[in-house]
């Protein structure tokens, strides 16, 4: 709930606040071109990463690893467009640290722990099986060792639909 409120209330206020202090330092058409300016730069950016994560992830896989590192880096280059999409130079600024390789293994590091932690501790995921307005999309609950767990009575994975059986 607070990251909610944080995404949808304080980030736009915060926005607003850094486009008008700009605006008033160098005018507001300027402004305007520069937010416009930079999310193209950023769309460029974007491109060009993702093509390179895509290159490195079919290098992985035709090595017979796990491309763990750059899953990761695709996730991060997801966000980091979505950011970029979203206009206002806060947002701009963290999908552009989001996008350069060096800053980005600053990120990636704590969320490959995180996963890897995750993992070792054997935390379930649930996984979400159905497309775009699929009231029961949620598939079985997987365990990190592979086998299906059953969910507790009344844990619905939508409100008012019941969990599917996984017996079935």
């Amino acid at each position: 709930m607070l990251i909610l409120f944080l995404a949808f209330v304080v980030l736009p206020v915060l926005e607003v606040y850094v486009i008008v202090q700009v605006a008033g330092g160098i005018g507001w058409p300027e402004a305007i071109a520069l937010v416009i300016l930079v999310s193209l730069a950023g769309a460029v950016l974007v491109r060009m990463q993702g093509f390179a994560i895509w290159n490195r992830f079919q290098a992985q896989l035709a090595e017979g690893k796990m491309p763990s590192n750059e899953l990761v880096d695709g996730g991060l280059v997801l966000v980091a467009a979505t950011l970029m999409l979203t206009p206002g130079f806060l947002t701009d600024a963290v999908g552009l640290f989001l996008l350069v390789p060096p800053t980005r293994a600053l990120v990636r590091r704590p969320v490959l722990h995180r996963i890897r932690r995750r993992a070792e501790n054997h935390q379930a995921y649930r996984v979400w099986t159905g497309g775009f307005g699929s009231p029961t999309g949620w598939g079985p609950v997987v365990d990190t060792d592979g086998q299906p767990t059953r969910r507790p009575p009344g844990d619905d994975p939508v409100d008012g639909d019941p969990a599917p059986e996984l017996d079935r």
